[in-house]
């Protein structure tokens, strides 16, 4: 793996994009996304984890966050963990999911292509974070993500897409809180 894409400065923030194995579109229904919501509540109250934008896609996630305990490597394994067993539990007793034989099987197979891997891989592994210090490339950053659902013709404006930080800039956090006044000198938001 590059410099590039590992995360030098442990008290940055930092922008991830991270999917679902073969891209699968895990994420269409409610009990599938309050995985992650849960998931970014709890690692906010409990493991330090400072969020300034995200948005949630049906096979892929997007966070710009740093980690107040200054392990944000440590963060998203955790993160993707926890959202991996959790979903993958859902996936197996949610008697509406019409592909649950076809998901698992698909994790399965790509959990033998991997050797750190007991029996099924959920997220892909590498997530390329990208440290954020200028205030440009955050804006650009966060930009990129609340367009996601728009470019991926979901929305015409991103406010439209439930699960992403763009309500939040709206002014609206009835789904998730972000930390929008934790952006630290050097940083701005859009």
């Amino acid at each position: 793996m590059s410099r590039k894409y590992k995360f030098q400065n442990p008290s940055a923030a930092y922008f991830v994009s991270f999917a679902t194995v073969y891209w699968l579109d895990v994420f269409t229904g409610q009990v599938y996304f309050s995985i992650l919501e849960e998931a970014v509540t709890y690692c906010r109250t409990e493991k330090g984890m400072e969020i300034f934008a995200y948005c949630f896609m049906p096979n892929h996630v997007h966070l710009v966050f740093r980690s107040d305990h200054e392990d944000p490597s440590g963060l998203l394994r955790d993160f993707k963990g926890f959202t991996a067993r959790k979903s993958i539990r859902a996936i197996e007793e949610n008697p509406q999911e019409s592909r649950k034989e076809w998901l698992l099987w698909m994790m399965e197979r790509a959990g033998k292509k991997k050797s750190n891997v007991v029996k099924r891989q959920f997220w892909q592994q590498h997530n390329k974070p990208i440290e954020l210090c200028i205030g440009k490339v955050i804006k650009q950053k966060i930009g990129y993500i609340h367009n996601n659902p728009v470019e991926q013709g979901f929305v015409t404006d991103p406010v439209d897409w439930k699960y992403s930080s763009a309500r939040n800039y709206a002014d609206d956090d009835t789904i998730l809180k972000i930390d929008n006044e934790g952006m630290h000198s050097g940083m701005m938001e859009p």
